[in-house]
Parts: C-alpha cells; structure tokens; sequence
C-alpha cells in the first residue's frame, strides 16, 4: 500500500504542481482566503507527509540501507533543524517562529522527496510512463502559456485574483504591474512590455524548469509518434519564457547527457540550443507579443529607469535583468563571506520577504541557505546533491542531466523553493539513487 500511495503521489506532484499557482489564485478571486486557502494550498506537504508516513510505519523504521550519499542528506536536514532549535539572537538573525517554520519546510522539502524516492523502486516501464507523463504535462503547459501570451490582455491577468494571491495571501506585493509579479513581462525600455510565457505556474522561471526537466526526459522516450510534436510545443514554450539561463540550463543538461551516455549526439543538440536560444533572444524584441502599461505602471516604471539607468541589450551584463541577478548574487556572495555561521533559518529569500524581515541574501540558492544555515549547511547541501549526482549519472543519464541542470540554475534562482522540482526531481533522482 506504501509503494502504491508513493507513485500516486509522484503523479500527483507532476501533474498537480503545474496548476496550484493558479488553481490558488482562482479560489482567492472566488472567496476563499485566509486559513482556508492556506489549508488547501497546503495539499502537496500533507500528500508528501503521509505518503512517506505510511512507508516508514509499514518499513517499521528506514526503508533503505542507507548509503553514503543519504547520510550526506541526513547531515544537511540535521543542520536544518540544529540552526532551526538555536536562539537567533545567537546567531544574530531576526526571524520570528512564523519565519523560521516556512524556512524549515522550504529547505526540508527537497530532502523529504529524496527519502520517499529512496523508498521505493520502479523499475525502466514504470520510469519510461513517468517519463512520459513529464513530456505530455510540460507541452499542455506550454501550449497553453503560447495561447495566453496571444489570446489574454495583461487586463486579463491584472483583473484575476493573481494580484490578491501573492499579495495578500503570500505576502509578496509587486509594485511595478498592478501586483503581478514584474517577470510577467520583459521590459524593453521603450515603455511597451513584451510578455513572457507564464503559463499555469504563472511564472516564466518556474514554467522553464518544467520544460528543461521535460526536454531532457524526451531524449529517453525512444520513438513516438506524439513526441516530435510535444518536444516541439515544449521547446517553443521555453523560448517565450524568455529565461535566457533556462535556456543555457538545458544546453547544459544536454552536453551532461552526452557524456553520461558517451554520445554525440545529444551534445550536437546542445549546441544547436545554444545557437537557436541565442538567435531567439537577439529576435525577441522584434517578434514578441506586445502589451501595455497602465499610467500608474509607466510612472514607476519611468521612476526606476532614471535610478537605474541599463542596457537594452538582452545579451549584455548591463541589462536590467542580468545586472540585477549579478548584484544579487554578488551580494550574496559577500553576506556569506563575512558572516559565515549564518543568520538561521528565515533570514534569506523570500521567507524573509514573507514575514517582513531583512533579506539578507536572496535569489541564489545556495547563497540562501549559506546566509540561513552558514557555511556548513550550504556545503552540505552542494556535498549531498553532488554526491546524488554521481550515483545517478550511469543509471538515469536522463535525471543526471536534469540535476545537474537545476544545481546549475541554483546559482541563479532558489530552485528548491520551486515546488515542481523540490518535489518531483529530488523525489525521482532518489528513487535512483
């Protein structure tokens, strides 16, 4: 019953997780808010809880024998909870029980889905359906963002409950388009956004890591009928994210796959996607779908750029986007550096902008956890996944390339505080393990 509720809940995640940013925005326009959407937002922790529940009280204690790699995962989760158990004031970290309880759960997460991959046992079939459904989700959410980004106005978006769920029920107020969140569109300079394929996750970043993982999972599909198509779609979706490091990410994860399976093949590809991501990126600004700014949008938008005067080019370290992630991760990078024993847990990211505390490093995971959790648990974080690599790099060259690609755009993005992957990715790469 363990086993069966485990692969259950593996479906449920990789279908599921795609649509719960906007399932959850419908119900906030529709009325229910508060405790309620909280209880129900929280589905994915308690399906994940009770699946790996029923493993250990069936198993009647671990399920595995554990290797090196896991007790290189149960150092990190134990430092998780030491820092979680110090008084902040020792460490000299403001985060209320509040803030520290989401940080918990943010950074136990992808370890929890490790643990209940490591709990069970599919064998190549049952990889190759999963494999599949990962293909046929990442198209429909493709498809669907490429009619979106045609089809609905920024109105559309700007009218929905969007707004009201990341800013009332999340916390997180975006001040430059109405409440949406400002990558909901690519500003040009010209004060005529272009809009980014934001799809069911309403985010491009989060709807690019879907795709990256799909694309890498359609190389071991074999030959079907339906696959041109669907690595089509979701191709052409991940060039309207505009994520230009997704992009980069999936040329990456394809050169991994080329030495894990020692073949050419799949690194001719990489090139190819560096070469039609590059292409597509300088083309944008020309062949992007347009929208506009409300007044008030054009006033803050206007306010910003003379602050912060950038380049228009979207391939130069002087673009706003590109300028911003740099300075993030420089800063960082130096938060770390002088205070390396950390803030504890709740000080970084967007827990910290949650629960209205200083952010004291943000945007990079790594820098997150190292600000959160120091420099031990930030190391052994990068130990355990580099570890889980290895082990997986001969036997799913496929997820190898997919880890290695999300580490990558770790040190961009917080990817563990993306649900899709914390819960799918580090579930399957520890089924492997």
């Amino acid at each position: 019953m363990a086993s069966r509720f485990g692969r259950f809940a593996l479906y449920a995640f990789v279908v599921g997780l795609p649509l719960h940013n906007l399932a959850m925005a419908e119900l906030w326009d529709l009325g229910v808010r508060g405790t309620a959407l909280d209880v129900v937002s929280a589905w994915k922790e308690a399906l994940l809880a009770v699946a790996l529940g029923l493993v250990l009280l069936e198993r009647r204690g671990l399920p595995f024998k554990a290797t090196a790699t896991d007790w290189l995962a149960f150092a990190y989760g134990g430092l998780v909870l030491v820092y979680a158990a110090i008084p902040q004031s020792w460490l000299g970290g403001n985060a209320d029980a509040h803030g520290i309880l989401f940080a918990v759960r943010h950074d136990l997460t992808p370890l929890a889905a490790y643990v209940l991959g490591r709990s069970l046992s599919f064998g190549r079939d049952d990889l190759r359906r999963i494999g599949t459904t990962i293909v046929a989700v990442a198209a429909a959410v493709a498809a669907w963002g490429l009619v979106d980004v045609y089809a609905l106005s920024l109105d559309t978006w700007r009218n929905s409950g969007v707004p009201g769920w990341y800013r009332e029920q999340l916390g997180l107020r975006y001040d430059g388009l109405s409440g949406l969140p400002e990558n909901f569109v690519y500003n040009t300079g010209d004060e005529r956004p272009l809009r980014r394929l934001v799809s069911t996750f309403l985010s491009p970043l989060a709807t690019g890591y879907l795709l990256v993982v799909a694309l890498l999972a359609s190389t071991a599909l074999g030959r079907r009928r339906w696959l041109p198509l669907a690595t089509a779609l979701a191709f052409a979706g991940l060039l309207f994210t505009y994520s230009r490091t997704s992009i980069a990410a999936l040329a990456l994860g394809l050169a991994v796959l080329a030495w894990a399976l020692r073949s050419r093949l799949p690194l001719a590809a990489a090139v190819l996607v560096a070469l039609v991501g590059l292409a597509f990126v300088e083309a944008y600004p020309s062949i992007g779908p347009r929208d506009t700014y409300t007044p008030a949008e054009l006033e803050f938008q206007r306010a910003g750029g003379q602050k912060e005067p950038t380049s228009g080019d979207a391939t130069s370290f002087g673009e706003s986007s590109v300028s911003s992630h740099l300075d993030s991760l420089r800063n960082g990078i130096e938060t770390v550096a002088r205070h390396p024993w950390g803030y504890g847990p709740g000080n970084a990211g967007v827990t910290a902008k949650r629960t209205g505390e200083e952010i004291k490093a943000g945007e990079s995971t790594y820098t997150e956890l190292g600000a959160d959790l120091g420099l031990p648990g930030m190391l052994a974080f990068v130990a355990w996944n580099f570890a889980l690599l290895a082990r997986i790099f001969r036997r799913a060259p496929w997820l190898a390339a997919s880890l290695a690609s999300v580490l990558a755009l770790g040190i961009q993005t917080d990817v563990i505080g993306v649900h899709w992957l914390a819960f799918v990715v580090w579930l399957l790469a520890g089924e492997r393990a």
